[in-house]
């Protein structure tokens, strides 16, 4: 029930304790008068009836019609209290207090509405405020959902794509009863279980990263034998750095898909990883292929689209990602800033 209650007219205890704290701060400035020090009897009854006012229009009517775009109805109702808060001011409590007096009489609309409205209106301008930092809380926070949700979908298309093309080989190698069967199925074994195990989270340490790159180097290679060059380098420099995995994995992968379907002999694939020691990673990716061929869907196959995806969430204006197909050769450029590990 008090769930219900709390969803209803959006109360919970930490506003409780503010609007608290602000109708205490709102209420000394209220009562205080240099010329007689301390507190009337009479403001605080007056401030009371601010307060439920205040309280009414709050929690009862912005939740369940200024919020749901009744905007008349609000502003009807909102009217009405104003006009209760002010008879019960003019014609209950001051003429209780100031009977027989100048006080003691109804002074007018305009002079009540000044004098009922500026307290009024700063409670609710603060709750219209207190709400709109949970609104904005709620939208980080589907933000934040959104975008892990679409973190592992595009995680879950890697993973497919790339099973799929290596089973193609491997099936052709086991026909043939090629001795290197064996190792793909080792090589193999062994990136996928980086995949599946290694890198649920977020961020794996990019120490791992390159030795995942590495073992997916060595099981394509496998694939070329003699047709043609690869080489795989990387500095010493990427101790205590993490970064999001999967994602250069997939240019490799694309390096090598397009070169061994374009080219029968003369491949010639360079992949180059370098770190400084302020984090900036830059990935170098050189693959050869043949002009004769098909290319002009090279850059956008999937897992290309889904690793642009990536970069866009995790690495927001932290990533330069620059793609060449001139000369015979697709090279991909990634530069990318990188984080800590946490100790």
């Amino acid at each position: 029930m008090t769930y219900k209650f709390s969803k209803t007219i959006g109360w919970n205890w930490k506003e409780f304790f503010f609007q608290l704290l602000l109708n205490i701060v709102l209420f000394i400035f209220y009562s205080f008068d240099s010329r007689q020090p301390g507190i009337e009897e009479h403001k605080v009854f007056i401030f009371l009836a601010y307060a439920l006012g205040a309280i009414i229009i709050n929690y009862a009517f912005i939740p369940h019609l200024y919020y749901k775009k009744k905007y008349v109805l609000f502003f009807i109702s909102s009217l009405l209290v104003i006009s209760i808060v002010i008879f019960v001011e003019e014609f209950i409590i001051e003429p209780i207090y100031f009977a027989n007096t100048e006080r003691g009489e109804f002074r007018g609309v305009l002079y009540s509405l000044l004098d009922v409205m500026p307290t009024l209106i700063i409670l609710s301008g603060f709750k219209f405020a207190w709400d709109a930092s949970l609104k904005q809380n709620e939208l980080e926070a589907l933000r934040i959902s959104a975008n892990e949700s679409e973190m592992q979908f595009l995680k879950s298309q890697i993973n497919p794509h790339f099973l799929f093309n290596n089973l193609n080989n491997l099936y052709s190698y086991a026909i043939e009863n090629s001795p290197k069967t064996l190792t793909i199925i080792l090589e193999l074994s062994a990136v996928l279980r980086y995949m599946l195990y290694d890198c649920k989270e977020k961020y794996v340490s990019l120490n791992k990263e390159i030795e995942h790159l590495e073992n997916f180097t060595k099981l394509y290679e496998l694939q070329i034998e003699e047709r043609g060059n690869v080489v795989f380098h990387s500095n010493n420099a990427s101790n205590g750095y993490k970064i999001a995995p999967l994602i250069l994995s997939v240019f490799l992968e694309n390096a090598f898909k397009h070169s061994t379907a374009s080219q029968s002999k003369n491949i010639d694939i360079r992949v180059n990883l370098t770190i400084d020691q302020r984090g900036k990673l830059q990935f170098d990716c050189t693959n050869s292929y043949e002009i004769s061929t098909n290319t002009d869907d090279m850059p956008h196959g999937i897992g290309l689209q889904n690793v642009k995806k990536r970069l866009a969430i995790l690495y927001p204006n932290a990533h330069k990602l620059n793609i060449d197909t001139s000369k015979n050769k697709y090279a991909v450029t990634l530069e990318m800033q990188l984080k800590r590990l946490e100790p």
